[in-house]
C-alpha cells in the first residue's frame, strides 16, 4: 500500500470497527500501532479510549446557520466546549425529549450540554464554563473526534 493512501488509525469508521470486532470477540483491550501514531481501545475501565501521539487532522466542521446575535470569530470571550473522546453526540437524552441546550441558552459549568456515546458508555459532558451558546458545531447522532468542538460559547 502506497504510504500516502494508509488508512489513518484514527479514522471514526475503523475505531466503530474495531469497537464491533472487540464487542464480537468479547476482547477487552485492543492496543495498534501505525508509524508514528497509536491508539488503544480499552473496555471495562473508567478511562474507555486513550489517544497516544495523535496527529493534527484538518477536520470540516459543520455549522448552523448564523444568528442575529453570534458574536464575531476573533472576540476573544468566544470558548468552545468540545468532546473528552471519540464517540457518537447526543444533543438529547433521548429521541423524544427537548435538546439539552439550544443557541440562546445560558449554561453554568456544571450544566450538561450533551451526551457522547463511545462503547456503550453514555458520558453527560457538563459545559465547563459559564456564558451563552452561540452555535451548535455538531449534528444529532453525528460521530465525534476527541478535542472536536462541539459547541461555541460567549463567555459571561
Amino acid at each position: 500500500m502506497a504510504k500516502d493512501k494508509q488508512v489513518s488509525v484514527f479514522d471514526v469508521a475503523k475505531i466503530r470497527e474495531l469497537i464491533e470486532l472487540m464487542q464480537e470477540h468479547e476482547l477487552n483491550e485492543v492496543d495498534l500501532k501505525q508509524s508514528d501514531q497509536r491508539i488503544r481501545l480499552r473496555r471495562g475501565s473508567d478511562q474507555q479510549i486513550t489517544h497516544v501521539a495523535a496527529p493534527p487532522q484538518a477536520a470540516a466542521v459543520p455549522t448552523a446557520a448564523p444568528t442575529a446575535d453570534a458574536a464575531p470569530a476573533d472576540d476573544p470571550n468566544i470558548v468552545y466546549i468540545e468532546s473528552p473522546t471519540i464517540g457518537t453526540f447526543y444533543s438529547k437524552s433521548k429521541p423524544e425529549a427537548p435538546d439539552f441546550v439550544k443557541v440562546g441558552d445560558t449554561v453554568t459549568p456544571d450544566t450538561i450540554v450533551c451526551i457522547v456515546e463511545a462503547m456503550k458508555m453514555f458520558n453527560e459532558i457538563p459545559a465547563g464554563v459559564s456564558g451563552k451558546i452561540v452555535e451548535v458545531l455538531v449534528a444529532n447522532e453525528a460521530p465525534v473526534d476527541n478535542n472536536k468542538p462541539l459547541f461555541k460559547v460567549l463567555k459571561s
